[in-house]
């Protein structure tokens, strides 16, 4: 892997990480396109870079992640991860599996992409607004919601903030309380994930480029993951989340293209 295919990947799970589009889908169309695809470092490096997005999410609202009088906002965090645990645990085959066949990745895409398109209409009813507000029954059902972004190309920001929007919290605040979640979430993840490959291939850290690839794709990964949970909570506060779901319909369309013509496999 280059230093440029090393940036690129870092812009798309930057991009994509905390927006509604899936950002599983998009690294697998990107390095497809770049011929890495199948590179066991690229699969170890788009968990990698990971590390970065989480990051991005703590410095931008460090004074929710360093207030340690408020017990409770790691409480709600602790109860709506737990569910992705236990079901990513028991269903991690059943994962591996959908995974392998890239199909699954641009169906997924595309049907979120027609979910989103009506979703501003399904729930528009407000009743929590602050983020103190939150129960902890709002918090499990939120998690519980999350679980579907077990299956590749459903998007966990998307999946969560419909949960949030589901329990009737406004559009900034289910973006935001995504955004907490997905700390506990993908730390949780990606160093599981990490852990495992590292067993297979411990070589992975011993090679100097590599290193320089992971260096410079975390850094990447957590600028563009910093402006672009700005640029979304704004965006989606104004004109909600049709053009989201347009994106999905059009980025599955091409994914099953890519597929259908071998560029996937």
């Amino acid at each position: 892997m280059s230093t440029i295919q090393a940036v690129v990947l870092a812009i798309v799970e930057g991009l994509t990480e905390f927006l509604p589009i899936s950002s599983t889908g998009h690294m697998v169309m990107v390095s497809s396109l770049m011929g890495i695809g199948k590179e066991d470092f690229t699969k170890f490096f788009e968990i990698a870079i990971q590390l970065g997005a989480i990051l991005a999410v703590v410095v931008l609202y460090w004074r929710k992640f360093i207030n340690f009088k408020s017990w409770k906002f790691y409480a709600k965090l602790i109860v709506g991860v737990i569910p992705a645990l236990i079901f990513g645990k028991l269903l991690s085959n059943t994962i591996d599996e959908l995974l392998m066949d890239p199909t699954y990745t641009a169906l997924a895409i595309l049907g979120g992409g027609v979910i989103l398109l009506f979703i501003d209409n399904m729930f528009y009813k407000v009743a929590v607004k602050e983020e103190k507000d939150i129960t902890f029954k709002n918090a499990i059902i939120i998690g519980l919601c999350q679980c579907a972004a077990l299956i590749p190309g459903v998007s966990r920001s998307a999946a969560s903030i419909i949960g949030g929007l589901q329990q009737k919290l406004s559009r900034k605040l289910a973006a935001e309380f995504s955004f907490f979640l997905a700390v506990p979430t993908m730390a949780a993840a990606t160093g599981y994930k990490l852990w495992e490959i590292l067993k297979l291939h411990p070589e992975a850290l011993h090679n100097s480029a590599n290193l320089k690839s992971l260096l410079v794709g975390n850094v990447v990964a957590f600028v563009i993951a910093f402006l672009t949970m700005r640029f979304f909570v704004d965006f989606l506060k104004k004109h909600g989340f049709r053009f989201f779901g347009w994106y999905r319909i059009c980025a599955g369309l091409i994914f099953l293209l890519m597929v259908k013509m071998n560029q996937i496999r």
